[in-house]
């Protein structure tokens, strides 16, 4: 999933921001399964990226051509996993939740992300790619 590296555009002398949205798809996983593929380096390779190393919380994502370098920023065991682009505007960042129904035990994953305003159909379509590889991966159907 390759981010661009620009964080601000003008168009007409008027400042653009990536602006937050949030998707959220249903998984048949359970949170201890999922947990180690949005968390690790190694799990992250699996369905993420082509490549992915970690040194003390710096993530190094790797597709073909291009290469970005992403901040942990926190890590809640089964639950969520927060990242922020190191080349992206301080306020913005990717967060991958699990999160899992009481009564019905049905899970989800909400993914929460920023983008331009005119990119937001675009990005929600990578990410529907990217889960779908993670499901593979695990076993479940999309």
């Amino acid at each position: 999933m390759a981010k661009k590296v620009e964080t601000v555009t003008k168009k007409q002398d008027k400042v653009i921001k990536k602006q937050k949205y949030t998707v959220e798809f249903e998984i048949h996983a359970s949170p201890k399964i999922l947990y180690p593929y949005i968390s690790t380096s190694s799990g992250l390779t699996e369905w993420f990226a082509k490549r992915v190393t970690d040194s003390r919380g710096i993530f190094v994502f790797e597709w073909e051509g291009s290469k970005q370098n992403a901040k942990l920023v926190s890590r809640h065991e089964n639950q969520s996993v927060k990242f922020h682009w190191i080349d992206d505007p301080d306020e913005t960042f990717f967060e991958i939740e699990i999160v899992q129904d009481d009564l019905t035990s049905d899970v989800a994953l909400i993914i929460t992300d920023f983008c331009y305003p005119d990119e937001k159909e675009e990005n929600t379509l990578l990410w529907e790619s990217q889960i779908h590889d993670l499901m593979h991966v695990v076993g479940s159907q999309f």
